[in-house]
């Protein structure tokens, strides 16, 4: 004779089951979507800076004692005057969102492919923030002006001797995620003071897409 109670015990564990696993399902999906949301969120709003072009047009820099260095388009700027090193690099935005410049460190040198992304406590920060609007051109500046700074020894022998130096700026997106650190390379050419390229990009927040 058939046990009713314990089939439809059975018939609703079997349907509280199916249940279960349909919602798990919906709830995977939901934040699969969320992701791929917030993913394309986050790309819309990426800024990657490059050099400019060398048809983009020049551009004068000031900085706050008033001296001024003259940019043109996929040259940086390198100068010493009254014992402080100046700094410029022509930037263009090739992201599709804003970009933010947080900081800046130097070293002289050739960059080395082997190199790994540099601390973030090696960096100094701005003293103000430069903008660069997407799919446009702007610039970053700085200088070196204390005997005791621990850039004035790269700086100055670099912008002295003609010597490559090589610039990682850090920058991120308008509301200060998504930081990356650019490292450009100056060297001094004939007839062409400072061509600049860029050589690599980091992530901060992100995975390393060149894993070895």
């Amino acid at each position: 004779m058939a046990d009713w109670a314990t089939i439809s015990s059975l018939a609703t564990a079997g349907g509280t089951l199916v249940l279960a696993v349909a919602t798990f399902a919906s709830v995977r999906s939901a934040n699969r979507s969320a992701r791929v949301a917030e993913r394309s969120l986050l790309l819309g709003l990426r800024p990657v800076l490059i050099p400019t072009y060398e048809s983009d047009r020049p551009e004068e820099i000031y900085f706050g004692d008033e001296h001024s260095l003259r940019l043109h388009g996929a040259t940086a700027a390198a100068e010493e005057a009254n014992g402080n090193v100046y700094f410029a690099i022509p930037l263009r935005n090739m992201g599709s969102g804003l970009a933010v410049l947080h900081g800046w460190r130097l070293a002289r040198g050739r960059p080395s492919a082997s190199d790994q992304r540099p601390d973030l406590d090696a960096f100094r920060q701005q003293l103000r923030d430069l903008y660069i609007p997407a799919g446009d051109t702007g610039y970053w500046q700085g200088a070196v002006r204390e005997e005791t700074d621990r850039f004035m020894e790269d700086a100055r022998a670099a912008v002295r001797n003609r010597e490559p130096l090589t610039i990682d700026l850090l920058y991120g997106d308008w509301e200060g995620g998504q930081r990356t650190i650019s490292r450009f390379f100056m060297t001094h050419a004939e007839g062409v003071d400072w061509p600049v390229r860029v050589t690599r990009h980091w992530s901060v927040e992100g995975s390393d897409p060149r894993p070895i």
